[in-house]
Order: C-alpha cells, then structure tokens, then sequence
C-alpha cells in the first residue's frame, strides 16, 4: 500500500545532525510516510548514523556527490507517497508537522504547495518566530491570497517545512539542476508552483531551521555556484506586480552577493533589471556601496549571530 507522504531527505556530511533530524521524523503523530535519504557522497559518519535506524520506512540511496538539487530530484523519482515533504539533514520537525500538512492537504485539494510557519533556532534563548505580510500571526490556515507580497519579510515557503502533491511536481517539473546549493535552487520551483496554483499555509509552527548548523559561505564561493537567473520569469512579472517587486528583492540578494565576491558581470546582470521603486531606500544605499564597505557589514552580521542577536542578510534586506 502506497504511503500518503515520501519524505525526501538529501545528506551530505551531516554526522551531527542527522540522527536528530531523523528522530524527529519518526516521531511524527501522523505515521502513514516512507523516508527516502539520498546520501550526496558524504565522507563522514552519516551513512553510518542512518544505518543504525532499524525503521522498515527508511530507504538510504546513496550515491555520487551531486549536488542537492539533483539529490531532492532522485529522491523524487524513487518516492511512492501521495504528497512529497521536504526536509534538510540538519533541520527538525515538530511532532504535529506532518499532521499540519496533511490537514491543509484535506482542506485545501486546489492547493499546489501546501507549507508551514517555522522558526530560526540559534539556541535555546535565541529563537525567532516569522511572521508574514497580510497573514494573521497566529491560530490561522488557509489559502493565501498574494503568496508574493506575503514572502516580502519572511519567506513563505521554506523547504524543510512545505509539501507538494506529487502530480503537481510531475506537471510543473522537479528542482532546477542547473541551480547551486544557496543560490535559489528552492525559491525558484515554489515561484514556477505559486504562478500556477494556489497556496496553502498554516501560521502553526511545526519546524525549526537549525541556525547552529549552517555552513558558512564565504565571498569567493559565489563565484563558485550558479545562481537563478530570475529571467524564466520576466513575462509573468510584467503582470504581476508582486511577483516583480519580489523578484527584484531577491536580484538586489543576488547583485549585492556578486559585488562581495568582485564579478561586476553577474551584479550587473541582476542590477539592470531590478525596478528601483521596489527597493526601499537602504537597498539602493546598499548596492551603491563599494565592495570593501558591503565586506565590513557583512563581517558584522556574522559577528552579531555568533553572539546570538539575530540578523538575516535575506530578511534584514527584504523589510522595508
């Protein structure tokens, strides 16, 4: 009998974290679900750790390192369920989260993408709860009206705590693989998904963002990684007024990440087409700024999450 949920996990040198990223799946209230984990040619201990669960749900892949892109796409093809979750090896979910989904599945059939509130866990006294744009903050689900102009503070939908229901991907197509790790390999199938079919969302908190266990990227890996080039969208932007001013927050991402790591070709590129009425005046500051200011403030940020005061260069950007 065929799962209702394929839960698609990509690893890659996660030791960790993985045990307690999988603890947290077979701890699920809602129990009808196949974990499919495809072990990205880790060189640790993760393939090890897996193999220590002795649950008949847990199916380990493992293969070539490729990338998570194409890690989420095998998962995908190998997946029986009905809906298909996503979760990162070193995230969590809270033990209502697939029951969550399940619930806004049931409520909301039209939906293409069905996704949750979550929160950025930096420690236990460190914990930053999103709210988004025209949504109540609490005790609400249902079809969101802009998913765009909602995601202009927070994203809306984050991979470790949104599904898609398994025809909705083989009809709109699976991740990007062109796409690096980073650099909008995720936000990228969430647009091509929310310009085709409702939305779904519930403001319960059923997953958590493991801060502490993020990889730092530094200036030079930019250059290093393709990033969405945001251009598939330009004709439904030029209907969609805030589809438009959330693409071009996310070119000022893109352009002030490629003036950081010195390639003038790629920040002009996303420059050109940002409209500069969608950007709030310390955006424009901020892209006008030479390299060597945007390094110090960078360096900054970093200083204040390692010291626990929360600052997001997505979210501290993307607020106006």
């Amino acid at each position: 009998m065929k799962p209702i949920f394929s839960i698609i996990i990509p690893l890659f040198n996660k030791e960790k974290e993985i045990q307690q990223t999988l603890e947290s799946v077979l701890n699920q209230s809602f129990v009808d679900f196949e974990v499919i984990i495809i072990n990205d040619g880790s060189t640790d201990k993760s393939e090890q750790i897996v193999n220590s669960f002795s649950d008949d749900r847990i199916l380990l892949i493992s293969t070539d390192n490729k990338g998570v892109s194409q890690a989420r796409n095998f998962g995908i093809n190998y997946a029986n369920g009905e809906i298909i979750a996503f979760l990162d090896a070193d995230d969590y979910w809270f033990p209502n989260h697939l029951e969550t989904l399940f619930q806004l599945f049931q409520q909301f059939p039209e939906a293409g993408l069905l996704a949750t509130n979550y929160e950025f866990y930096f420690s236990e006294h460190s914990i930053v709860k999103p709210t988004f744009d025209d949504l109540p903050k609490e005790n609400w689900s249902g079809i969101v009206t802009d998913f765009f102009k909602s995601s202009m503070t927070y994203r809306l939908a984050w991979t470790s705590a949104v599904a898609v229901p398994k025809t909705i991907l083989d009809k709109i197509g699976y991740f990007d693989e062109t796409i690096t790790l980073g650099a909008g390999e995720d936000t990228d199938l969430w647009i091509r998904i929310a310009i085709n079919y409702p939305v779904a969302f519930s403001t319960e908190i059923s997953a958590r963002y493991n801060m502490t266990a993020q990889n730092k990227i530094s200036f030079s890996d930019t250059t290093k990684r393709n990033f969405a080039r945001l251009d598939k969208f330009y004709q439904q932007e030029k209907e969609n007024p805030s589809l438009k001013k959330f693409l071009d927050l996310y070119r000022v991402v893109y352009a002030l990440k490629h003036k950081l790591a010195g390639d003038e070709k790629n920040f002009a590129f996303y420059y050109s087409a940002i409209a500069m009425e969608n950007c709030p005046l310390k955006n424009k500051i901020l892209l006008k700024l030479p390299a060597f200011v945007l390094k110090r403030l960078f360096v900054i940020g970093r200083l204040l999450n390692s010291n626990k005061m929360y600052f997001n260069f997505y979210t501290r950007l993307f607020k106006s």
